[in-house]
């Protein structure tokens, strides 16, 4: 597979999510079963693994690290903080962000441990903490890049004067945010910025959480504990409506003898040579039709009719609940 640039770091052109290992949208996956799914996409030619604190509640990186283990020092790996998981834990409602230098500091070692690695590649900021002056984030991951923690510098859903602050202080090596073809949001000043200063950018959800891929059926193929039954597009006529969008996008791919998710990848992998989407998976089919978007080649009408089959503005819902959306471009 081709390769890519995030700052001093060299991944595969399409990465792995890890988050679906933990069950957010289906069960979560055992040690073994987890590792046969991150062995899949090693071999298929994937060096880039994203994994959290919050995924699993400090569990997937348990997994990433066991199931990477034999291959750590061919495989680039991400991780984030920003989450008070205790604090979440002994009150019982969602984690809060936190992201004061000494428990980014905390984190950093912890995940270190539960990765079973001496260096985090790539640490992200989760999300952007308000109460935290975003140039004390950056002045403690430049701590942890000095103390041979960290490797390299990244945000998550950062709007462009947290960016720039953030930048100044740390050089910020990857931007995180939700791209896709039916979330075009940071194209209009986020994508531009990152590259005025040469940030890479990472698409997470590049296949709109499985819809652009055809896995979303209709309400009643999401298991009661998904989710995707919390957000917006994936209720109600938001959905139905929405599903119109995926049965034009699959046929233009039967026309090129392609399926929904390699045009959807391939069209953002065509928007520049800073883009590595990071689509998840727990089936080894996927990954190998995944892998294979890298080969596409999109002509200039591609592109234009792969945008006309998935207009943002048909788009229906908010890809977040209000929660959500109070959260991001911060």
């Amino acid at each position: 597979m081709q390769t890519r640039q995030l700052g001093p770091l060299t991944v595969s052109a399409i990465g792995f999510g890890c988050m679906g290992l933990s069950g957010v949208y289906n069960e979560p996956l055992d040690e073994g079963r987890a590792a046969d799914v991150l062995k899949a996409a090693f071999d298929g030619g994937i060096t880039f693994f994203d994994t959290a604190e919050i995924y699993g509640m400090q569990t997937n990186e348990v997994l990433v690290g066991k199931g990477l283990k034999g291959v750590r020092d061919q495989v680039v790996i991400a991780t984030k903080f920003g989450f008070d998981l205790d604090a979440a834990r002994a009150a019982g409602r969602p984690a809060g962000t936190n992201s004061r230098p000494d428990h980014i500091k905390a984190v950093a070692d912890a995940s270190l441990k539960r990765l079973g690695v001496d260096v985090i590649d790539l640490l992200y900021q989760h999300r952007v903490d308000p109460n935290v002056p975003i140039e004390d984030v950056a002045g403690a991951v430049k701590d942890l890049i000095a103390a041979g923690k960290v490797r390299a510098f990244g945000l998550s859903e950062a709007g462009p004067d947290t960016i720039r602050r953030a930048h100044a202080v740390q050089p910020v090596s990857a931007l995180q945010s939700e791209y896709s073809l039916w979330t075009r949001d940071p194209e209009s000043a986020v994508l531009p910025l990152c590259r005025q200063l040469g940030i890479g950018f990472v698409p997470y959800s590049p296949l709109g959480r499985g819809f652009l891929a055809g896995a979303v059926s209709g309400a009643g193929g999401l298991a009661d504990n998904d989710f995707r039954r919390f957000m917006p597009r994936f209720k109600g006529e938001a959905l139905e409506k929405n599903l119109s969008l995926v049965e034009t996008l699959s046929a233009l791919a039967a026309k090129k003898g392609r399926t929904p998710a390699q045009l959807a990848l391939a069209w953002l992998l065509a928007q520049g040579p800073d883009i590595v989407p990071i689509p998840g998976t727990t089936k080894a089919a996927r990954i190998a039709e995944n892998v294979a978007a890298a080969d596409i080649a999109l002509s200039a009408e591609d592109l234009a009719a792969i945008e006309a089959a998935v207009p943002e503005t048909a788009v229906e819902g908010a890809r977040y609940d209000e929660r959500g959306l109070s959260m991001v471009n911060l």
